[in-house]
């Protein structure tokens, strides 16, 4: 979204997102939490700009390296495709109900339209070096608007 006069970016890439919200039903945070599924840790979501990723590749990532995380990007991206073309369920898709979790795809009760597969290796050379993600979907907002102290009780702190 932002380059120089050449046509040129800084180390940050920032990603616009906002159309496959609206023709997928996508958002910014279900594609963040899909690459999880990858091995990626999910990147920074709508900063500076609202439904967009930022994604910092670095001179201490390998060709590699980047050329999986392209892979894994344009993976996901297909798998909006295939939402926003009908192939995939608007609610039951990979990326809604991602990150998935080891306990999550080999429980016996599994009722997704998708396959354990495309959940836990999307790719092929994910299988090589998965990393499990401990924790699956947490609702977001619901943590932000419902803090919880963990703190001692304010009375512990006063001098006796």
């Amino acid at each position: 979204m932002y380059s120089g006069k050449n046509g040129r970016c800084a180390h940050e890439m920032i990603l616009a997102c906002a159309e496959f919200k609206r023709d997928a039903g996508v958002e910014v945070g279900d594609i963040a939490k899909r690459l999880m599924d990858y091995g990626y840790h999910a990147p920074t979501v709508s900063f500076p700009v609202a439904d967009t990723l930022m994604v910092e590749p670095t001179e201490s990532e390998s060709r590699e390296e980047l050329d999986r995380f392209c892979a894994a990007m344009i993976a996901i991206r297909q798998e909006i495709a295939a939402i926003a073309e009908g192939k995939a369920d608007r609610q039951d898709n990979v990326l809604k109900n991602c990150p998935h979790t080891a306990k999550a795809v080999v429980a016996d009760d599994w009722q997704h339209a998708y396959s354990r597969e495309q959940a836990a290796f999307p790719l092929k050379w994910v299988r090589d070096n998965k990393f499990w993600p401990s924790v699956g979907r947490i609702d977001n907002v619901r943590g932000d608007k419902n803090l919880i102290c963990s703190c001692p009780p304010i009375e512990s702190y006063a001098d006796s």
